[in-house]
């Protein structure tokens, strides 16, 4: 229980952190809010995957603020895939088509190789699609990323995708890196720990990652904030802090 104890007891100071964020979110101004949550009512670039002719755009607005091209392409698609009220079979699909990419380099490769045409890109494109019956929503995106030769990230696309439709649901997902597996019963116990803090109305769902260079200790990662407390970082904290000759008076 030596984990969960640890993440227990620094909860104060997380949970401080996680108020002021939302106090400062708060007293954010609108355009600020807009650019890192925004709003897409007239977006060309999510209107590109939608198939629904003449029926009102509808405003919709993205769970998490996602940066970067991938994040602009997972954030289109979500917006087109709400309106279609497709989210599900869209995320499904996508997640079909990264898979089918793994499972064979040669696809893999072709994807990934500039000297292919997009016309030969949009083709194949538009083959696959047909052969595993995608939504329009799912074909149109492809053929999207096929023609600005993005096809390459359809992979971290697809990650930022699902960071999306897990918000939408109400999911956090938490990254909580160690240098062993956690037990099954600390485990438990700290996703309660974390479910007590993220609050009633959302779900934890826990992922562990083993990396034996931060030597110990854990690193807990959910909503885009990284909580350290491995040995790794303490003992760095520690070494700057005995280089710094101001301290030397208080040892």
């Amino acid at each position: 229980m030596a984990f969960a104890n640890r993440i227990r007891s620094s909860l104060p100071l997380l949970s401080k952190i996680l108020k002021s964020d939302s106090l400062s979110a708060a007293n954010a101004s609108a355009a600020p809010r807009a650019l890192l949550c925004p709003t897409f009512s007239d977006s060309e670039f999510s209107r590109n995957f939608s198939t629904v002719p003449g029926k009102k755009d509808v405003k919709v607005k993205v769970p998490l603020a996602l940066f970067g091209g991938s994040g602009n392409y997972a954030s289109a698609l979500y917006i087109a895939a709400v309106k279609t009220n497709s989210l599900d079979k869209v995320e499904s699909e996508v997640l079909d088509f990264v898979g089918a990419m793994t499972k064979s380099p040669m696809f893999s490769q072709f994807t990934r190789d500039f000297s292919v045409p997009a016309d030969t890109r949009k083709k194949a494109i538009e083959d696959i699609s047909a052969q595993a019956k995608f939504s329009e929503i799912t074909k149109n995106f492809l053929l999207v990323l096929a023609d600005n030769g993005r096809l390459r990230n359809i992979d971290t696309i697809a990650k930022r995708f699902v960071e999306l439709t897990m918000a939408h649901k109400g999911v956090v997902k938490v990254i909580v890196t160690s240098v062993i597996p956690l037990p099954a019963e600390e485990e438990k116990e700290l996703k309660e720990t974390l479910q007590d803090l993220i609050g009633k109305g959302k779900t934890v769902k826990l992922e562990q990652k083993i990396d034996t260079s931060i030597m110990g200790g854990l690193v807990v990662e959910f909503q885009q904030k990284v909580f350290d407390m491995s040995i790794k970082t303490r003992a760095r904290q520690f070494e700057r802090y005995l280089r710094d000759p101001i301290h030397w008076d208080n040892l």
